[in-house]
């Protein structure tokens, strides 16, 4: 039986690609035989993840970026492009996070969560899709999360977070809406609380782990590996026909 999700000959791109979930999908990417493209503010780190790539047998490029840096955006995306001929799936996956009451937060607290979260991930994929266009073939998975759908009840305040994911699910939307007509599918998952740079302080706390045993239906954490299939699945041949889509993987978080 062909392995449904065999990315061989395509080529993607992964933002916030030098730590946490975005090395864990380019891996993922890489596994499947794509050729894959780092980008994330840290070079050394993004070294790091290319020779990882490559002990796999695949290849990988490093693509220096801060996404908050919108001027740098479509040369880096056209990098891509030019290194490898074409670009067939983006990954929008570079985000920030603050809790910080919305009566206290500075506007440059507010800006830098939208910037980066929203702002960019639309810039990129804009990008990304007027390359796609050349081939009449696409696959962009936005990364939402389950603070897309709900807060954050009695946790943080995470009112810049929040919206920002938000935007993000409508967006997914409204850009799947525009593309379809030249065979770019545009989805997003909602990871639940995972390992990665913004979890990683408190996430194995006793204090947290009491947490999710009352609010997740799993009463746990993602596990890593537990977001490969659904960025393999959206990345993938198989969903030719879905587009616009937001999934949860959450352990039953947004069941509450």
């Amino acid at each position: 039986m062909k392995n449904p999700f065999d990315l061989t000959g395509r080529v993607a791109l992964v933002t916030g690609a030098s730590s946490g979930l975005g090395v864990q999908f380019a891996m993922a990417l890489a596994n499947q035989g794509a050729k894959v493209a780092l980008m994330a503010r840290r070079e050394d780190r993004l070294k790091a993840v290319a020779e990882e790539i490559t002990a796999l047998g695949s290849e990988a490029l490093v693509v220096p970026c801060d996404v908050s840096d919108f001027a740098s955006i479509p040369a880096a995306v056209q990098k891509v492009e030019d290194h490898f001929g074409k670009l067939d799936i983006l990954v929008n996956n570079a985000g920030v996070g603050i809790s910080s009451a919305a009566e206290e937060q500075t506007d440059e607290e507010w800006l830098g969560v939208i910037d980066v979260n929203l702002n960019a991930v639309y810039m990129v994929a804009r990008e990304a899709a007027k390359l796609m266009k050349k081939n009449n073939y696409g696959r962009i998975i936005n990364t939402a999360s389950i603070n897309s759908k709900a807060a954050s009840f009695d946790m943080f305040d995470l009112s810049a977070y929040c919206t920002s994911k938000g935007g993000v699910v409508m967006m997914t939307k409204a850009l799947a809406n525009e593309w379809a007509e030249f065979k770019i599918t545009v989805n997003c998952i909602g990871p639940g609380y995972f390992n990665s740079e913004m979890t990683n302080d408190y996430i194995d706390t006793d204090w947290f782990t009491d947490y999710l045993k009352r609010s997740c239906p799993m009463k746990r954490k993602g596990h890593e590996g537990e977001l490969d299939t659904a960025i393999l699945y959206f990345a993938s041949d198989m969903t030719s026909y879905t587009t616009g889509q937001y999934l949860a993987v959450d352990g039953g978080w947004l069941t509450i």
